[in-house]
């Protein structure tokens, strides 16, 4: 197809002036107001107010085993689902913020101490999103984390933050099948096992790509 634009399927700057943020309210994350105009291609323009949660950087980490073919997971008990569903205990994989100053890498490596009790050998980028972008302007960096199913604990989580994980492991297809069916319905948990299932023939390759540096 000819004059098609090359960019459309891309994210790109927006023209937009933005007053703020007035601070609404401060609790685990801010949450803010913006007024704002936007300006369109065609020539017209609006005025807007948005309010918004400011979540920052995250990570998600997606715990696998190479050796045993498991993905390492984690149930966690979640407000919302409870509330909205009345399945409060979620299958996820282990998240958290990036804090100030942190390496995204260094904080995902973190975060799967935390949440799994074990320290993975090697955390392998997967891929960026912004998880709810009409709600707040949280940032997701997704890491696939390899490590030893076998060391899980019965319970994990930091304790300082009232934190309670249970860490467990599954067969990859098995945990395909969950997300198929609808039994689990965690957005990171979704996102991280479709990307598995798209590169799983290819993760021989990538992980040994990415000790080949420890081994010089």
């Amino acid at each position: 197809m000819t004059g098609r634009d090359p960019f459309l399927m891309e994210d790109r700057p927006a023209r937009a002036e933005v007053e703020g943020p007035e601070l609404l309210a401060k609790g685990f994350r801010p949450y803010e107001r913006y007024r704002l105009v936007l300006h369109h291609d065609d020539g017209t323009s609006d005025a807007q107010v948005r309010d918004i949660v400011r979540g920052g950087r995250v990570v998600g980490v997606l715990g696998y085993d190479p050796e045993r073919d498991l993905v390492v997971l984690i149930r966690q008990f979640r407000l919302t689902a409870h509330l909205s569903r009345g399945r409060g205990e979620m299958v996820e994989i282990v998240a958290g913020l990036v804090e100030e100053g942190e390496d995204p890498e260094a904080a995902a490596v973190r975060e799967c101490i935390e949440e799994t009790g074990v320290e993975p050998r090697l955390v392998l980028p997967m891929l960026s999103f912004t998880p709810t972008p009409g709600v707040t302007d949280e940032f997701a960096l997704m890491f696939l984390g390899i490590l030893d199913a076998g060391a899980l604990p019965a319970r994990a989580g930091a304790r300082h933050e009232t934190e309670m994980t249970q860490p467990f492991a599954v067969p990859v297809d098995e945990a395909l099948a969950a997300i198929a069916q609808g039994r689990c319905i965690n957005g990171f948990l979704i996102i991280a096992l479709q990307w598995l299932a798209l590169n799983r023939a290819r993760l021989p390759e990538l992980i040994a790509a990415a000790e080949e540096p420890a081994r010089r």
